[in-house]
């Protein structure tokens, strides 16, 4: 049966498609894939059979033509997507085309961008009592961007956010952010193609951000974090706290606690 199969292959490093992902390339007729976007390695799970597609130069209407052929020949793709198709994927004009066309599709995730830069950091982004959402958003360039969807009223909640396809303007970033609210000192962290093997990561305060970016040489393929929670610590979630209690465990006896911490006192004060 014919069927498209848009497949996240991950941010980078060939080993973090999924065992999904790389079970649909294994079976596929034909794999397409931008070799500007994906590690080539990841084609060693095609079948040696499979017709290969590079796609980086290919306008939508090349695309059309294979899926016409998919119709035609009863053919199996796999269109591998870099991160995750479901963010800046391209892949909605794809799936229109699919039906379109009578033609089955299916998306199969991916490991996103910002999760193995957050890793690449060392950091989780959102942090108990400092920061609970994280904002993924990009300037606005060649692709416009919405009506109240740019930077400076995304940085006016003050939480975490990740901003993509960015640094090639970084000064006009760093001051969109700051006029946005962030405070100069707030924590930035940049990671440059994350998971790849010139993987390369930058931390500093806002007010070096720009500065930093254009020493590195970075213009795209950079992901810039920014938000308060990107240095915070000392806090501790609800998760492991021992008093607090959900349907798989009960909460520990809290005065109980608080009496034991007394008893040495009362006894060196003669109380017991």
């Amino acid at each position: 049966m014919s069927k498209v199969w848009f497949v996240g292959a991950g941010p980078g490093a060939a080993d973090l498609i999924t065992l999904r992902g790389a079970k649909v390339v294994s079976e596929a007729d034909v794999v397409v894939w931008a070799r500007s976007l994906v590690m080539e390695e990841v084609l060693e799970h095609a079948s040696p059979e499979a017709e290969v597609f590079e796609s980086t130069s290919v306008p939508l209407e090349r695309v059309r033509e294979l899926y016409e052929r998919a119709v035609h020949e009863d053919l199996r793709i796999a269109r591998i997507h870099s991160g995750d198709p479901s963010l800046w994927g391209a892949v909605l004009e794809q799936i229109e085309l699919c039906e379109d066309l009578g033609l089955d599709w299916e998306i199969v995730p991916g490991v996103a961008s910002f999760g193995a830069a957050a890793a690449a950091l060392g950091r989780e982004l959102t942090v108990p009592e400092v920061s609970q959402s994280v904002i993924l958003t990009r300037r606005a360039s060649r692709t416009p961007m919405p009506n109240n969807e740019d930077i400076k009223a995304f940085a006016a909640h003050g939480t975490t956010m990740a901003i993509f396809l960015s640094a090639a303007r970084p000064r006009a970033l760093q001051e969109d952010l700051l006029e946005g609210g962030y405070a100069p000192e707030t924590p930035c962290a940049v990671v440059y193609r994350a998971s790849w093997p010139d993987e390369q990561v930058i931390e500093c305060p806002l007010e070096e951000l720009a500065d930093r970016i254009r020493a590195a040489g970075f213009t795209r393929q950079a992901l810039v974090f920014v938000g308060p929670g990107l240095a915070a610590g000392g806090t501790r979630s609800h998760l492991y706290d021992p008093g607090f209690s959900h349907r798989f465990r009960k909460a520990e006896d809290r005065k109980a606690d608080r009496r034991r911490d007394r008893a040495p006192d009362a006894v060196a004060d003669g109380k017991s």
